[in-house]
């Protein structure tokens, strides 16, 4: 498997915090009969411990533990193999082991550190751990709320390394979901770039306007609804960005920018209950001033403002 640098074949919005990796997810190995067994033990064989979404972070590395001396947990999940120019030596194999607890991690004194969320670590990680983290955090997710059949109702039992749940009643196969939303910059003749807030945010936080994708739908018609049930503006020509997985708990951002036709806003009501439109000097102003809060800087929404901006965007005067 190859993996890309950062500037090779990207879209505009290039290599974002949390799309980095530097595994080999082994898709083709996981179908093998027996792999965590085979590989389980080996000298060439790591551990990443999850639970309730966080892992042991130490000096803002993932804490990646030897499976020689512990019990293959039935939890265990084959998260891949890392390449050249990962931080474990190529060829190591790195296995999730998911708890209920911290505590039954069975660490010893030497294992230390704290057990961090991706949202606290993710902008200071190497690509390795982030991919890592991410991959981790979306697949313990699905299995935590993906325990039985859907069909019927029989608990299921993991396979392929983690990657299918079975049902023994009636043996269909169930697969790890992705929900695909989309994410985009709004931009008018002026070159202005609309951004909304949330209902359910704190007051001045504004963003970029998203949503999900609708069975039988394309991306770009899901950013023209989106965009028009949201705000009231109209958009044309959606043009395709970049995309970041989002596992929380388990979506794919998907980041256009699109150009205005009608500019007129009208705030839903229900999940946005305001809309602006912003010249660079305005929203650099109202970040300085502390009027105006954007996202953080891993999200895709950040990279999206920032492509407009044409830099990064400037601290608040009481950071500085």
């Amino acid at each position: 498997m190859s993996i890309l640098t950062e500037s090779e074949g990207l879209p505009p919005l290039g290599e974002l915090a949390l799309a980095r990796t530097r595994m080999d997810r082994g898709c083709d190995r996981r179908a093998r009969p027996g792999l965590l067994e085979e590989i389980w033990g080996a000298a060439t064989t790591s551990v990443m411990l999850m639970s309730s979404a966080r892992t042991l972070v130490r000096g803002n590395k993932i804490v990646l533990l030897p499976s020689e001396g512990r019990p293959l947990p039935a939890s265990a999940v084959y998260l891949g193999r890392a390449v050249p120019g990962a931080d474990v030596p190529a060829g190591t194999d790195i296995v999730l082991e998911i708890l209920e607890a911290p505590e039954e991690a069975g660490l010893s004194a030497a294992d230390d550190g704290d057990w961090l969320g991706l949202r606290e670590v993710a902008a200071d990680v190497s690509a390795q751990d982030a991919g890592l983290f991410v991959e981790a955090a979306a697949i313990s997710n699905w299995h935590a709320s993906h325990t039985h059949c859907p069909l019927c109702g029989t608990p299921t039992r993991p396979e392929q390394g983690g990657w299918v749940r079975r049902c023994p009643s009636d043996n269909s196969e169930h697969f790890p979901r992705t929900d695909p939303a989309i994410i985009v910059s709004v931009l008018d003749e002026q070159d202005r770039i609309l951004l909304g807030h949330n209902k359910s945010w704190p007051v001045g936080r504004y963003s970029t306007l998203a949503g999900f994708v609708e069975p039988g739908e394309s991306l770009e018609a899901a950013v023209i609804r989106e965009v028009e049930e949201e705000s009231g503006v109209l958009v044309q020509s959606p043009q395709y960005m970049g995309s970041q997985p989002w596992p929380f708990p388990a979506s794919l951002m998907l980041g256009f920018t699109a150009t205005a036709v009608r500019t007129d806003l009208t705030p839903d009501g229900v999940e946005i209950s305001d809309v602006r439109w912003f010249s660079r000097e305005e929203l650099a102003d109202g970040i300085e001033s502390g009027e105006v809060r954007v996202a953080p800087g891993i999200s895709i929404a950040r990279a999206l403002i920032e492509h407009w901006y044409g830099g990064p965007l400037p601290e608040p005067r009481a950071w500085q």
